[in-house]
C-alpha cells in the first residue's frame, strides 16, 4: 500500500483508506503511473477548401487526418499529460511559410481559407511544428518555441502537476509528387544539438527530467532503468520529460553521447541497448507492452489510429492497450473531446484523474493524486 497527499477536500476517511501503513509504504516511481496522451497534440485541422481539395484527390487519407485538438494549454487543464509535436527544422526560416495548399485552392477555384499564419512566425528561423508540409501545416502553435512556451507557463501556474511527457517527432519525409513541394531539412547530430538548445532556452534544468538524472551513478541508462532509478513521483511532480518518436534517429542523436549523457531526449532504443529507457509500442501487442512495462522501461501505445476507430466507436484496441499497463495511451480523441460519430468515442482513465497507478507494476490500493 502507498501513501500520497490528497487535497483538503477530500474526507478523512478517503485519505485513511488511501494511506494504509505508511511506515511500510514504498513511494511511487514515474514508471508506475499510467496516463493520457494526444496523438499530434498541436493539429488546428485543414481549413474548409483545403479540405475539398484533399477530399478529391485522396478521400480516404483525408480520413486519418480529420480531427481537431485544443490549444496546448485546455488539453492540460483537462488532464492530458503527454503531447505529441511533430518538429520540422527550418535553418534559415521562411522553408514553411508558403505551403502549397492555399495555391491549390486559388487554382481550384475555390474561396481563400483564412490565412494560417498571420504573425509571420513561419518566416523566422527555429524549429517549426506541423504534421505534413504542404498538406496538413495549421498548428495550434506553429513554432517549438511557442508550444513549449505554453506548456512551461502552464506548468509554473500548477507546480504540483503530474510530470508532462513531450514526445518530439522529427520529420524528414520526402514530398509525395503533385501534393506537397517542400523538401525538409534533415536532422543531423548538429541540428539535435540545435534541438536541445531550443529548449533548454525555454525551460531551466530543475524543470527537466533527463536521461542524466534516471542514468546517476549506474554505467548505462538501461542498466539504470532496469534497477528501477526512475525519480519518484515525488521528486518528479511540476517537471517535464523529452521522449523521441523515432528510432532510426536516435544514432545521429547518440553521436557524441554514449548512453544519452548530456542530452534531454529519451531516445525510442531498442531493448538492450545502452540507451534503452523509453520505447514506442504504438500496435502492441498488448502483452509484449506488460512484459517491457515490468522489466522498468517506459512505453507509449496508441488507442485509436487514423479515425478508424473513432468512427465506429471500437474499444477493444483502446481496452487493451489501458490493461497492457503502457505508461502513455495516445489517441486522438481524449474524454475533452470526444468524436463526433455515432458512441461518442473517447479515451479516459477509469479513476477520472489526470493520472493512476499503473495496472501492472503497482499493487491494488495504489492511489494517485493531482
Amino acid at each position: 500500500m502507498r501513501c500520497f497527499i490528497f487535497p483538503a477536500a477530500f474526507a478523512l476517511v478517503a485519505l485513511t483508506a488511501a494511506c494504509g501503513n505508511a511506515q511500510s509504504s514504498t513511494p511511487l516511481r514515474l514508471n508506475q503511473t499510467q496516463v493520457i496522451g494526444t496523438h499530434n497534440s498541436y493539429h488546428a485541422g485543414i481549413a474548409p477548401s483545403e479540405q475539398a481539395i484533399w477530399k478529391a484527390k485522396s478521400a480516404e487519407d483525408f480520413k486519418g487526418l480529420d480531427y481537431v485538438h485544443q490549444p496546448l494549454p485546455q488539453q492540460l487543464d483537462a488532464g492530458i499529460r503527454q503531447i505529441e509535436l511533430d518538429t520540422f527544422t527550418d535553418t534559415k526560416g521562411g522553408l514553411y511559410a508558403d505551403p502549397n495548399g492555399p495555391h491549390l485552392v486559388a487554382a481550384a477555384g475555390l474561396p481563400a481559407d483564412a490565412p494560417f499564419d498571420p504573425s509571420g512566425a513561419m518566416r523566422k528561423p527555429g524549429f517549426k511544428v506541423l504534421h505534413m508540409q504542404d498538406v496538413d501545416y495549421r498548428s495550434t502553435c506553429s513554432t517549438l518555441i511557442a508550444c513549449l512556451t505554453q506548456v512551461r507557463d502552464w506548468s509554473h501556474a500548477h507546480p504540483r502537476h503530474v510530470p508532462i511527457f513531450i514526445l518530439v517527432e522529427t520529420k524528414t519525409e520526402h514530398p509525395r509528387p503533385g501534393v506537397q513541394k517542400t523538401v525538409p531539412e534533415p536532422f543531423t547530430t548538429a541540428t539535435f544539438d540545435a534541438l536541445d538548445a531550443e529548449i533548454r532556452s525555454v525551460f531551466q534544468p530543475g524543470e527537466l527530467i533527463t536521461p542524466d538524472d534516471v542514468r546517476g551513478s549506474y554505467p548505462t541508462l538501461e542498466q539504470a532503468v532496469l534497477a528501477g532509478n526512475w525519480p519518484t513521483l515525488d521528486a518528479a511532480r511540476g517537471k517535464v520529460i523529452f521522449l523521441m518518436d523515432q528510432r532510426g534517429a536516435g544514432p545521429a542523436y547518440l553521436e557524441g553521447h554514449p548512453s544519452l549523457r548530456g542530452r534531454i531526449l529519451f531516445t525510442n532504443a531498442k531493448p538492450g541497448e545502452p540507451d534503452a529507457a523509453f520505447v514506442e509500442r504504438n500496435d502492441g501487442p498488448p502483452e509484449e507492452i506488460a512484459a517491457l512495462v515490468k522489466k522498468g522501461y517506459l512505453v507509449r501505445a496508441r488507442t485509436d489510429a487514423n479515425t478508424t476507430e473513432a468512427r465506429q466507436n471500437q474499444t477493444s484496441r483502446r481496452d487493451a492497450m489501458m490493461a497492457s499497463g503502457a505508461q502513455m495511451l495516445s489517441t486522438d480523441y481524449p474524454a475533452s473531446e470526444p468524436a463526433r460519430w455515432d458512441g461518442h468515442y473517447q479515451v479516459k482513465l477509469p479513476t477520472g484523474t489526470a493520472a493512476r497507478c499503473n495496472p501492472v507494476n503497482t499493487k491494488a490500493g495504489c492511489a494517485v493524486s493531482e
